[in-house]
């Protein structure tokens, strides 16, 4: 079967995902936004990948001006006519759509549809109400409302047009529900992290050396985006907070973008940033904290799952969620034995709280960093994974 797995934002499970089904036999091509800045995974072909397995950088030719709404929009309509004329000219025998917003996934699945090419949903987001909250922030009731009706109709339209939809939680199915949308080609798969890329290390490793972090003291880090669904300043809170009662802490905040700009007023002796880090120094970065630190504000809701936190899970460390407690990732961190408290000022007490606790019983952030890792090695295996979505694509494929 030739495949080609589009991952907007090149994250390293969508380009584990690939590199699997390449190695059952697949022709696939792995497509990704060269202009989307994040943490992306190994998007080359390595010595030990298959020759069928290929990775496209896809470039709109015009910027990526992520907070504006005109830029975003001349961007995501350029992308969109680059991928369906190369799609067009490669015709897969199934393409998988992940992380594309919605403009573009729409756009690209209708395209697929009209020309008789199978296309499936990997559904990471329910991008329509992120959307609705932002325009309702920009723009007064009377106007927002329609515009949001309009965006929730074109995500619902989406998902009836692809041949196959994988959701990554239930409250996605859920949600299919409630737009009336129900058939046998939807797939339950949640997310994972790669555990043959992100393995534990030690903590005083290279990566921790080159970049001076102090061997004494709890070391905590936040690795990811820092979007509008995040609030930065609860990890300076955090920090200040510990500071405040005498704990001996240092927070590395590895991120690019807005949210990290905002941070960098608070930088200094415990608080440090730094940019994205290539895939190949992941393992070794997140290996260097004591302590891994998720953000995602209340109102991002249930379907946006923080696939940091997955990652941190298989590095095996103690894992502090600032987080709304129904979201299907605190169930994980719960389950590791980590620390879920609400996105709040009296959740950072309970986190400083915490955090004083194990930097007073190194014994126990050990113990918590086995645990994770094993819940890890519990749920990542990427054989059963990539078997389930190869009967998804074949099913799609009729």
């Amino acid at each position: 079967m030739r495949i080609h797995l589009h991952d907007f934002a090149g994250h390293s499970f969508q380009a584990q995902l690939s590199r699997s089904l390449a190695s059952q036999g697949h022709v696939v091509e792995h497509g990704y936004a060269a202009q989307y800045v994040s943490g992306k995974g190994v998007l080359e072909r390595t010595a030990q990948d298959p020759e069928h397995l290929t990775f496209l950088p896809v470039s709109a030719g015009v910027s990526l001006v992520k907070y504006s709404p005109a830029g975003r929009f001349r961007f995501e309509r350029a992308y969109r006519k680059v991928l369906i004329r190369h799609l067009r000219a490669a015709r897969p025998d199934v393409t998988v759509l992940c992380n594309v917003p919605l403009y573009i996934a729409s756009s690209v699945g209708q395209a697929l549809k009209r020309d008789g090419l199978p296309w499936i949903l990997w559904h990471q987001d329910i991008t329509s109400a992120a959307m609705a909250d932002e325009v309702r922030r920009r723009l007064p009731r009377a106007l927002a409302d329609p515009i949001c009706r309009v965006l929730e109709r074109r995500e619902r339209q989406t998902v009836l047009g692809a041949d196959a939809v994988v959701a990554i939680g239930a409250p996605f199915l859920e949600q299919y529900k409630l737009w009336n949308v129900s058939r046998p080609s939807m797939h339950l798969v949640p997310n994972w992290a790669p555990l043959d890329e992100i393995t534990p290390a030690p903590r005083n490793n290279r990566w921790a050396l080159r970049h001076d972090l102090p061997p004494g003291g709890i070391r905590l880090m936040y690795s990811g985006t820092l979007g509008r669904k995040h609030n930065p300043l609860l990890l300076s809170a955090l920090v200040e907070e510990l500071t405040r009662r005498g704990v001996d802490n240092t927070m590395t905040v590895v991120s690019e973008g807005e949210g990290a700009e905002m941070l960098r007023p608070h930088s200094g002796d415990h608080l440090r940033i730094l940019p994205f880090q290539p895939a190949a120094e992941l393992a070794e970065a997140l290996a260097s904290a004591d302590v891994l630190v998720a953000v995602l504000e209340k109102a991002a809701g249930r379907f946006s799952i923080p696939s940091k936190v997955l990652s941190y899970l298989a590095a095996g460390r103690a894992v502090l969620a600032l987080m709304p407690d129904d979201n299907p990732a605190a169930t994980d961190v719960r389950a590791a034995g980590g620390m879920v408290v609400p996105p709040s000022p009296a959740g950072i007490v309970d986190a400083a709280d915490w955090i004083a606790g194990l930097a007073a019983d190194p014994t126990l952030v050990r113990e918590l960093g086995i645990r994770a890792r094993e819940y890890a090695e519990d749920h990542f295996a990427i054989g059963p994974i990539s078997r389930q979505f190869g009967h998804v694509l074949q099913a799609a494929c009729g």
